[in-house]
């Protein structure tokens, strides 16, 4: 038989539609950058600039030479980690929440996964504020879901409003997702803004879920994002994400949890056990001591990214036609002074003849074509100021 005519085994079409993961298709754009600037600076991706400290490496060396996690664990996580965490948790927002109302899951991109799975199925809808995470509307677009984008207007610092979100529900939402601290814009929600959305999902009987993978990036001047957890109506529609990967510098050992209602999470573990079995489990022994031993480590790395984020912002205001809208956490959302061409060409560009490395806007959803996101999280304050010079000049 003739190989082009054989048939071949489908996929899933609503796979195969959707876009590949756009971070390897930007970074291969830096192969052709020839060093004439210097060496590259990568802001494609939200990675910790410096490593886990020593106490939690030690943590993490004894847990690996133990033979106890590499048996498997409960399906929710292991019992002290989602007990320091519960605890953790009463102590930043008040409230009551239990050991029985969290999950750990591996990495938060995961607790994404089955709580959308969870709260939605094929031919439902969810709000997702734009520019958007991509990865969450990647998941929405696998399982079938739309995702329904909310504009976020630069001129309010692309905080959402949620008058606007009401008169985009209709009988198939299921769901809202807030970002807070955002990815992309690094744009922080007021607590009144977060409260109104909670209000909204309450009286329209929707999920607000809530993904606070920056939260311990917050600015100094706030010690939390919000107060929802002090209702206990919380309880009926609120699903909160978190991610260890940042705070503790742990990426690679994927390590995230969810918060909700003991009753959702005992929902949540029947696709937990079918995903996962159980979350990676040398991580969770070293965030359980972690957790308490490592709170003035953490203020000490959030003082430090607001500090680059302050020469971010003060790099770019010597380049004022690079506009930054919005900066926070571990980003900036910035938009680049060329009319007329697409945000991909600038990325491209910028990549290719200075070796500078940032997502282009339209990754992020429609209408983002004028924007770049840059991650600085992992650019110490001298290599954002050599950012500067490589602006520079920089035309196409």
């Amino acid at each position: 038989m003739d190989v082009a005519a054989r048939p071949v085994a489908a996929i899933n079409p609503l796979v195969a539609d959707t876009g590949t993961p756009p971070i390897p298709e930007a970074q291969a754009w830096l192969t052709r950058y020839r060093g004439a600037f210097g060496p590259a600076i990568n802001m494609s991706q939200a990675v910790p600039g410096h490593p886990p400290h020593p106490d939690f490496m030690a943590r993490l060396l004894e847990a690996a030479g133990s033979t106890e996690p590499t048996r498997y664990g409960p399906i929710t996580g292991d019992a002290d980690l989602r007990e320091s965490y519960a605890a953790h948790l009463t102590a930043l927002y008040g409230g009551a929440i239990s050991t029985a109302d969290v999950a750990i899951t591996a990495g938060c991109n995961m607790g994404f996964v089955v709580t959308l799975m969870l709260v939605a199925k094929s031919g439902d809808n969810i709000l997702l504020p734009s520019p958007w995470y991509f990865n969450h509307e990647m998941t929405a677009k696998m399982l079938g879901v739309e995702a329904r984008a909310l504009s976020c207007d630069p001129a309010a610092g692309f905080v959402p409003d949620a008058d606007e979100a009401e008169r985009l529900i209709d009988a198939r939402t299921k769901a809202i997702v807030l970002v807070t601290p955002n990815n992309p814009t690094g744009a922080v929600y007021p607590d009144r803004t977060i409260q109104a959305f909670a209000d909204l999902c309450r009286r329209r009987c929707l999920w607000l879920i809530i993904d606070e993978t920056y939260r311990d990036f917050l600015p100094p001047s706030m010690e939390r994002a919000h107060g929802l957890f002090e209702c206990p109506a919380w309880r009926d529609h609120v699903i909160q994400l978190y991610s260890f990967s940042k705070a503790y510098c742990i990426p690679g050992y994927r390590l995230g949890a969810v918060l909700a209602d003991a009753t959702v999470i005992g929902e949540l573990a029947k696709i937990l056990d079918c995903i996962q079995i159980c979350a990676p489990r040398i991580g969770q022994r070293a965030a359980a001591w972690g957790l308490d031993a490592f709170a003035d480590w953490r203020e000490e790395n959030r003082r430090e990214m607001h500090r680059r984020a302050e020469t971010f912002h003060r790099t770019f205001g010597q380049h004022p036609e690079w506009l930054v809208d919005s900066v926070g956490a571990y980003f900036a959302y910035v938009r680049h002074p060329f009319d007329g061409r697409s945000a991909e060409h600038v990325a491209e560009a910028l990549a290719v003849e200075r070796g500078v490395l940032a997502l282009p806007g339209s990754y992020f959803g429609p209408g983002q074509h004028t924007h770049l996101r840059m991650a600085f999280g992992n650019l110490a304050a001298e290599r954002i100021e050599i950012l500067g010079e490589r602006l520079r000049g920089f035309a196409i």
